[in-house]
């Protein structure tokens, strides 16, 4: 997982048919518009109950985070008693307090028909209950693809297509009168069946109880927002700025950081090192300059969606190329999407319950140290070794009294006096921080632990909690799957 771990340490601290036709015409778009109307159901209003039978009782092997929506509310994929597949986002309690509001919005994005578009095809609407109905897209996240891919990485073609796709999304819908789209972002852009990459309805609605419009790393936030707190089509075109970025470098880099490097000429360290060869120079400094445009501070100097548009079709490589084949997917199936069946620790980590976490590392021990290799020579043995292991022991005794604070000072100085690699020290630490409100430091302590053991399941979840506590809940749902795949490995050893 060499080249993938890589690229989620980098994640961490910002913070997985028919050929593509490309519209040449206003009537060929009208076209695509009418047979995708045709071959969706018209908007429609599901019982809670058709809702839970679909998702098998809202069961936590349906959880999915390939819509890339916010903890706590769930996206669930579901099968309706026709066959087609759906998910299901499931907002939490105080959300959407004024029922009225939210079949209005949901009616009028449910409108929106788009082949560029996974559609919003129905809501529910009963009690306090609140759920949005969209169709299921089966091949992941452009995060995914970007920063966690497996088997290869996006191609250049492919990322221009996806650039021409999402804005191709954006016209469309403010010619629909619906230009605002709220923290546009990696998480957004999902992949159908085809391999063609299409914009989440979610991030269309608005004026919930549903958080804030960006998330809260305010180095991707469009400084108007900052000022005024309101989203506009120019915060919009930002964010789009922002994924052109996210396209050209294979990563998650803050525009001010790329801004940086633009302006003194170093454009080509931008570039994702897998792209190497595969491009031309040309290429590379239309989009940057694209993207430069995008991310200008004054809003009214930022292209409109439909000039993004124009620009980027003329800069599309291998049109003739079906998006599957780019994209190294089988034809017309999806990739294999394992359901997360979640641990206790998991689960704990999934809620924050960090008392729960604290039990089960108490009662894990040091069992997962076993095999760490420390070369130590004799005169270290006798000189250090002593101190090291009473650091130790003091951190130990405060971790199980619950003393975080002194359980830390205790873990520092062991791991400080580099006679020895613990990887549960560094999980132990880390839930310490995390006791301490001290997200960040927590998330250094488990990035190290998973530097230390590779494959150590506790790592990732560790991650997770510490992502979460952040508020980067879609790179905590990605610690997660990594976490329960390593757990599902090592169960089978």
């Amino acid at each position: 997982m060499g080249a993938r771990c890589s690229k989620f340490s980098f994640c961490w601290w910002h913070s997985h048919l028919k050929p593509p036709v490309l519209p040449s015409s206003d009537a060929e778009n009208g076209n695509a518009e009418k047979n995708e109307k045709n071959a969706l159901p018209s908007f429609t209003d599901y019982s809670f109950e058709e809702l839970k039978a679909a998702t098998d009782g809202f069961s936590p092997e349906n959880i999915v985070s390939e819509h890339g929506e916010k903890a706590p509310n769930v996206v669930y994929k579901g099968r309706l008693p026709s066959g087609r597949l759906i998910a299901v986002k499931r907002f939490n309690k105080s959300a959407w307090p004024d029922s009225r509001q939210f079949m209005d919005e949901a009616g009028t994005v449910g409108s929106l028909r788009s082949e560029r578009l996974a559609n919003l095809i129905g809501c529910c609407c009963e009690g306090e209950e609140r759920l949005l109905v969209a169709e299921f897209m089966p091949n992941e996240t452009l995060a995914r693809h970007l920063f966690h891919w497996e088997n290869q990485p996006m191609k250049w073609a492919m990322r221009l297509r996806v650039a021409l796709y999402l804005a191709q999304a954006l016209e469309y819908c403010s010619s629909k009168g619906r230009a605002l789209y709220h923290d546009l972002n990696a998480y957004r852009v999902l992949f159908d069946q085809d391999g063609n990459p299409r914009l989440s309805c979610f991030g269309l609605m608005k004026n919930s109880r549903d958080g804030k419009s960006y998330s809260t790393n305010l180095a991707f936030t469009p400084p108007e927002y900052l000022r005024t707190g309101r989203v506009t089509p120019e915060s919009v075109v930002y964010s789009f700025g922002t994924m052109l970025l996210d396209l050209l470098s294979g990563k998650h880099i803050p525009p001010s950081h790329a801004l940086d490097l633009i302006r003194g000429k170093n454009f080509l360290m931008l570039m994702d090192s897998c792209l190497e060869g595969h491009f031309s120079n040309d290429d590379g400094t239309d989009l940057v300059r694209l993207a430069t445009r995008c991310l200008q501070y004054e809003a009214r100097e930022r292209p409109n969606a439909k000039s993004l548009v124009t620009a980027l079709s003329s800069l599309q490589k291998e049109s003739e190329v079906p998006s599957y084949v780019l994209m190294g997917i089988s034809h017309g199936t999806a990739s294999p999407v394992e359901p997360m069946v979640l641990t206790p620790m998991g689960e704990a980590c999934l809620r924050m319950d960090l008392t729960a976490i604290h039990e089960i590392l108490d009662k894990a021990g040091y069992k997962d140290d076993e095999g760490i290799a420390n070369e130590l020579s004799f005169q270290m043995w006798t000189n250090q070794m002593q101190e090291t292991l009473n650091s130790k022991k003091q951190g130990d005794a405060a971790f199980r009294a619950k003393d975080f604070t002194t359980a830390i000072d205790g873990y520092t100085q062991f791991i400080d006096g580099g006679t020895m690699v613990s990887p549960t020290v560094y999980a132990r630490r880390c839930l310490s921080y995390l006791m301490n409100e001290m997200p960040q430091e927590a998330l250094g302590d488990a990035m190290q632990a998973h530097v230390v053991s590779p494959e150590w399941p506790t790592a990732f979840y560790l991650q997770a909690a510490a992502l979460f506590s952040l508020g980067m809940e879609n790179d905590a749902q990605e610690s997660l799957k990594e976490a329960t795949k390593f757990e599902a490995k090592r169960n089978k050893n």
